[in-house]
């Protein structure tokens, strides 16, 4: 049972010398005042600094009504100030979730490197998962009025080509990557797609590439976007607190299916189906994709 009486402010204080027994969600742990005070601005350092009363087991162990599980890697990453997960690690959603209510803002920053740079597979992720796409493209006549000076305009036309992409995918991690990896050019800045539908595991992207003849302006004024890829660049050292991310336009259908393929195989997925012809799968028109 727990002691729902907790001592004031001044008392609570006091009490608390090391070793510190907790009680998180079930699971003991022994660790440090000093551990437990590392992020002083966060819901632990104000409950060991005496500004959040605690409450206590009738062990009197300190008692935190949270999952215990991850939470030792809460405790190692204060300890250590490095996020040191083991492989196949399947609950960084769950770990983000407490580091999120503890508010430990540097273990969030280093949850966000760790998810850029490992892997949805070796996060887990359910096998038979499957990718289904179909793609398309029009070309389209524009004609628009070029400018030259006061009352000096000239009539012009280019050819814009505009591409569609119909995504399935019955793993939702997958799709949120795919969010996060292509973004939108709009005169506004860059943009995320997002699903067609939040409880739909589909995806819509359509973009048109700025030709060289279509000024930026007439590009804008028919609101048109284009896509970009961003992709992570990890240093030779596997330093995951050091990042960096590199920017591509995708100008053509190839270049996406390109992209796709690569984040797709590297999160164990399998080519299943091209059409119309599996030898020319950057030609496809349909594709399909099981995880294995």
């Amino acid at each position: 049972m727990l002691n729902l009486n907790s001592p004031d402010d001044n008392s609570n204080r006091n009490s608390l010398q090391d070793p510190v027994p907790l009680n998180v969600g079930g699971e003991i742990y022994t660790t440090t005042l000093d551990t437990l005070t590392r992020c002083r601005d966060s819901m632990l350092g104000a409950m060991f600094t005496g500004q959040i009363p605690v409450l206590r087991d009738n062990r009197g162990n300190v008692f935190i009504d949270r999952d215990g599980k991850v939470f030792r890697y809460i405790l190692n990453y204060l300890r250590s100030s490095s996020l040191d997960l083991p492989h196949g690690f399947s609950e960084l959603e769950l770990l983000r979730r407490e580091a999120d209510f503890f508010q430990i803002r540097p273990l969030l920053e280093e949850i966000r490197h760790y998810e850029a740079s490992v892997p949805l597979s070796l996060r887990g992720g359910p096998l038979g998962a499957m990718i289904m796409v179909n793609v398309d493209s029009k070309v389209r006549v524009l004609h628009f009025n070029l400018r030259h000076g006061p009352e000096n305009y000239e009539l012009r036309t280019c050819s814009v080509r505009a591409f569609t992409v119909d995504l399935f995918c019955t793993w939702r991690a997958f799709l949120a990557l795919l969010c996060e990896r292509f973004s939108y050019r709009t005169s506004q800045g860059l943009t995320s797609p997002h699903p067609c539908n939040p409880r739909q595991n589909r995806l819509k992207l359509e973009w048109v590439p700025r030709p060289d003849e279509l000024p930026q302006d007439q590009y804008d004024k028919q609101r048109y976007r284009g896509l970009i890829v961003s992709n992570p660049e990890v240093p030779q050292s596997d330093d995951i607190m050091n990042v960096h991310w590199s920017t591509c336009e995708i100008t053509d259908m190839q270049g996406f299916v390109e992209e796709l393929l690569k984040l797709s195989l590297a999160e164990g997925f399998k080519v299943d189906l091209v059409t119309p012809d599996p030898a020319e799968i950057l030609n496809c028109t349909s594709l399909r994709l099981v995880k294995c």
